[in-house]
Order: structure tokens, then C-alpha cells, then sequence
């Protein structure tokens, strides 16, 4: 498991690598560590700009498993277009500048999926999200979802009834 030091640490060490300035959003249970909503996580989950992704690539060692979004799509979701403007800011290093998916945005993430893992991150990241903002950002994403949108809507209205009441 990968705490948020362990974290931190290892992107230092990368910021020194790095030849020019990218800027990193952490997603899912990354987010969630490095906010302090969670101990750990098991793995790394980074969104950034397609353009940056090459450069990034480079520099990863092999420490973590390290999985690589680009341009907001994330998992099997395209979020809106301001998802890194709300996304929040953690640490500006040399090169990086290290932000964190909004928690409206990581929910939107993990109902797609929304196995037992998801609906305990949910569950500790509800208090932190408005109804009304996940709802808005969700009919945003709906139409975009690579998979059955049928089963992205049940399993959206079940976290709503579930953790957002």
C-alpha cells in the first residue's frame, strides 16, 4: 500500500527528472490519500494533458504500478472540461504542479464502476460533495460514458440514494 509520503517522496524524486513544467491530477484513490480522506491506496492514478504524457512516461521508474489518464478521461468517463480548473491544488514543485480531482468529480469516477472498494471511498468522500453539484456533473458526463449508460444511471442513483440523501 501507498501512503501519501510515500507519495509525495516519489514525485519529488520525479520533479527532478523532468525538464519542463507538467501538471499532475491525482484521481480516485490517489486523490483520496493525498487529500486525507483514505490511509493508502494500492496504486497510482494520475490524469494529465496528452501532450504531456510522453515527457511524463520517460521519467516514471518502476516503483508503483502507475496508470495515466489523459485530457479528463478517466476510466471509462469523459468529464467536463473545467475538471482541472475544480480540481485543487496540493504542491507546486520545480516541474510539477501536483493537483487533486474534485470530489464530486471522484465520485462521478467510482459510481461507474461502484464495486465494494468504490462504495467505500464514496462513502467517505460524500460529506465533502453537494448533492445539487454531483447531480449536474453527472447529467454532464452521462452522455459521454464509454460503457452501458443504463447501468452508469442505477448504479449513480444508488450512491445518491445511498450516501447523498
Amino acid at each position: 500500500m501507498i501512503d501519501k509520503k510515500d507519495l509525495l517522496l516519489w514525485l519529488a524524486d520525479i520533479d527532478k527528472k523532468l525538464d519542463r513544467k507538467i501538471v499532475l491530477i491525482a484521481v480516485g484513490g490517489t486523490a483520496m490519500t493525498l487529500l486525507g480522506l483514505k490511509p493508502s491506496t494500492r496504486d497510482v492514478d494520475f490524469c494529465l494533458d496528452s501532450r504531456d504524457r510522453n515527457d511524463f512516461e520517460k521519467v516514471l521508474d518502476k516503483r508503483f504500478i502507475v496508470d495515466i489518464f489523459v485530457d479528463g478521461y478517466i476510466f471509462s468517463e469523459q468529464l467536463p472540461t473545467d475538471y482541472a480548473d475544480i480540481s485543487k491544488e496540493l504542491v507546486a514543485m520545480k516541474n510539477i504542479t501536483l493537483k487533486a480531482l474534485s470530489p464530486a468529480d471522484i465520485v462521478i469516477t467510482k459510481a461507474a464502476r461502484l464495486n465494494a472498494r468504490d462504495e467505500e471511498d464514496i462513502r467517505s468522500i460524500a460529506k465533502y460533495v453537494d448533492r445539487k453539484m454531483l447531480v449536474k456533473r453527472f447529467k454532464q458526463v452521462v452522455d459521454t460514458y464509454a460503457g452501458n449508460e443504463d447501468n452508469f444511471t442505477y448504479h449513480f442513483n444508488l450512491v445518491l440514494e445511498r450516501y447523498f440523501k
